[in-house]
């Protein structure tokens, strides 16, 4: 019975195999009406149907020559309809089953024509038992070699994902900065996932006041774009532009509603593309871009953009899993992206607090000529609390201060403004340089003690005080780096005037903040002309240079230093600082002025109530000479009233000094530390009321100490016409 069976299983193939078209089509046929959704893309169609010809031509193989199914290697189209539907996500029991019922229709087909070429049932039973066994053991080992290929492709469609992930965590967020970020988002979409990629920010998000987007329509900023396409295959782009697209459209619903979308060129509404205009953009067919990715950008519950990723119509169309790719990697831009517009927002935020705290414009001072300039880092670190000022002090004389607080941010910022407003304080009380950063000093630890800092919080400083009438310059250093003085030369013939410049070795005191340890004064002689600059360590310090070096290019430049104070500064940044600074830089330049001995009236008087008359002779005499009659009763009353105060409550030596500028102040010095201070007079008292009279005659007037004494000075505005002539 075995060898009928076989000759008629034989008989059977050849005669089926004339019909072997029509078989192939009667078994596509029951495919695609059980399972449609499988044959909706052309290429796995025609895949489809060379496939089920190879299955045909294969299990008659068997059937004629009497093979054993089980050795039988599956077609190769078989293999890459399962690595097709791996790529697009299909579940393996719908590609299995499509396997069985394919060769359920073969199985049918054959029992069919197996009717027609005989009457005998014992045959037909036989014959379809042995095609039953036949073709169950054709369908498993095919069905093994299928998943297997099934199986290796989702395997290493994983592997690409984790590993598309891993380097979207690498090469995304490199920087602080928005723009980057969402090129760097680009450029790893386009790295064998898309052809085609371009990022949409909302135009609120690059503002730096943060301000939320608009409910409709939302302004949004092509931030970046990037292809693998050639330029003719994609229309121009349009980055840097704005545009909105309109209510409706697929990126305006993914942009409200933050879901993804997976769109085709078949279902997009033509609105969402490579390049918008102000009323929207080209479809995605016009460039041939077949299949699209809409995502998102959010972080923190924060709407911040779109992305979109396109292939072109000669590839893979996306699938589920590459939109959850898609949805991974934009999700990592985008927290990279909400960090860079915060750290934005807050160095700009610290940015302008740090301006506004420095001074707006050069100080016009009669002591000495400024320019100066503040350069924030490039760094990531964020705003340091670098600062310079200028503060104007009695007799003519004038305050130069650089500092700079540990630290970045706000917080850096806000305590460089309170060290500044202290600065000034002391500064108006006269005291000594080393007073004044002692001073400063218990300042830095009081906020540590009210702040609760865990670490300790310091700060640098350089006080410096320059009186044009002596011209000596007093100041000392908390911790801060010397500054660099020039003094005039003279011109070598036909050559410029080179300068000397040197740095001089002051005694430099611990940083703020630390307690109980002493700063010193020193003084220097300047020659009229000579040029200080004061600078905070980010104009020298580097990690590829020397201090030294950069010292001795700050001494080079300086000693070429232009006439203009502003260009001085400008070459000295251009110079040593050519691309953008690791650390914030406050630069001060200032060029002494020496006081005219004429303007400058001195007499030593003894402690005698004697000696107001001949004050008040000789201050009479000086606004002769001065041309200064208009207010001569007021200086001489203010002039016996300051020297029978120190008379009568000070000790010797005692002196005066008038001091012509804009203005006219007159000095008063003893050797006694007690400071007088202005009280009400009862209208009983014979006296108390000098400091009073002196207040109202006065524009300012205060009191310094001196290492021999103290100094009560009263400064006096003089007349418009005077004050011309000066």
């Amino acid at each position: 019975m075995d060898t009928d069976t076989d000759v008629f299983l034989r008989r059977l193939a050849h005669e089926l195999r004339p019909r072997a078209d029509q078989s192939v089509e009667v078994m596509l046929r029951s495919m695609r009406d059980e399972l449609p959704e499988l044959w909706q893309c052309e290429d796995i169609a025609a895949l489809a149907a060379r496939e089920t010809a190879g299955h045909v031509a294969t299990f008659l193989d068997v059937l004629e020559h009497g093979l054993d199914a089980c050795p039988v290697r599956a077609p190769s189209e078989a293999l890459e309809i399962g690595r097709r539907f791996a790529r697009r996500g299909v579940p393996v029991t719908k590609l299995l089953r499509a396997f069985r019922l394919g060769h359920l229709s073969l199985l049918r087909l054959i029992q069919s024509a197996a009717g027609r070429l005989t009457g005998d049932p014992e045959l037909v039973n036989e014959a379809t038992l042995r095609l039953l066994e036949t073709g169950f053991a054709y369908v498993d080992r095919g069905s093994e070699e299928v998943v297997a290929a099934y199986q290796e492709e989702r395997d290493h469609r994983l592997q690409r994902r984790l590993l598309v992930t891993h380097e979207a965590s690498r090469r995304i967020g490199t920087t602080l900065d928005t723009a980057r970020t969402a090129e760097e988002l680009a450029e790893v979409g386009t790295d064998e996932f898309a052809d085609l990629v371009v990022i949409d920010l909302l135009e609120a998000v690059l503002h730096e006041n943060g301000a939320s987007p608009p409910a409709d329509a939302p302004l949004l900023r092509r931030i970046a774009q990037r292809s693998v396409l050639d330029d003719s295959a994609v229309p121009a782009s349009a980055t840097g532009h704005t545009h909105t697209y309109p209510e409706g459209t697929d990126p305006a619903r993914v942009l409200a509603t933050g879901r993804p979308l997976l769109g085709s060129a078949a279902s997009t509404d033509g609105h969402a593309g490579p390049a918008p205009s102000r009323n929207g953009a080209h479809g995605p067919d016009a460039a041939g871009l077949h299949s699209m990715l809409l995502v998102p950008l959010r972080a923190r519950g924060r709407p911040l953009g779109l992305a979109q990723f396109f292939r072109r119509r000669t590839g893979v169309p996306f699938d589920d899993d590459d939109l959850m790719l898609a949805q991974e990697i934009a999700s990592t831009a985008a927290v990279y992206i909400d960090n860079a517009r915060r750290y934005s927002q807050e160095r700009f935020t610290a940015l302008t607090l740090q301006r506004s705290l420095l001074p707006q414009r050069a100080v016009d001072h009669s002591a000495v000529e400024t320019a100066s300039r503040y350069l924030p880092s490039g760094s990531r670190a964020g705003v340091g609390g670098d600062w310079y000022d200028v503060v104007p002090l009695s007799g003519a004389r004038v305050a130069l201060v650089v500092g700079d607080v540990v630290g970045r941010g706000l917080h850096a910022s806000a305590t460089m403004g309170r060290l500044r407003t202290a600065v000034r304080a002391f500064a108006d009380i006269d005291l000594m340089p080393d007073e004044l950063l002692t001073h400063l000093d218990d300042v830095i630890i009081r906020l540590q003690r009210e702040e609760e800092l865990d670490g300790v919080e310091t700060a640098t400083c350089l006080y410096a005080v320059y009186d044009p009438v002596s011209r000596t310059c007093s100041l000392a250093s908390a911790g801060h780096v010397s500054p660099a003085v020039v003094t005039p030369a003279a011109a070598d013939g036909d050559s410029p005037a080179r300068r000397s410049v040197h740095f001089p070795d002051i005694p430099i005191g611990p940083p703020l903040g630390l307690g109980g340890l002493p700063f010193e004064t020193c003084q220097l002689e300047l020659p009229e002309g000579s040029l200080l600059a004061l600078h905070t360590d980010g104009l020298i310090e580097s990690r590829t240079r020397d201090v030294d070096a950069a010292r001795d290019l700050l001494g080079a430049v300086l000693a070429r230093a232009p006439e203009s104070l502003d260009e001085t500064c400008d070459r000295l940044l251009s110079a040593l600082l050519p691309s953008r600074p690791s650390d914030d830089v406050a630069l001060l330049v200032a060029r002494t002025r020496a006081l005219d001995p004429c303007h400058v009236s001195t007499l030593d008087l003894p402690c005698d109530p004697a000696a107001v008359a001949g004050a008040r002779v000789h201050a009479s005499e000086r606004l002769a000479a001065w041309g200064l009659e208009e207010p001569a009763f007021a200086t001489e009353l203010m002039v016996s009233e300051l020297v029978t105060n120190a008379v009568r409550y000070g000790r010797d030596p005692i002196q005066l000094r008038m001091i012509l500028q804009d203005t006219l102040t007159l000095e008063v010095s003893d050797g006694s530390s007690t400071a007088p201070h202005l009280r009400r007079a009862r209208t009983t008292d014979e006296g108390g009321r000098g400091l009073f009279l002196i207040a109202q005659l006065a524009e300012r007037w205060g009191t310094r100490h001196t290492r021999e004494g103290k100094v009560i000075w009263a400064e006096q505005s003089l007349p418009a016409t005077a004050a011309a002539a000066r």
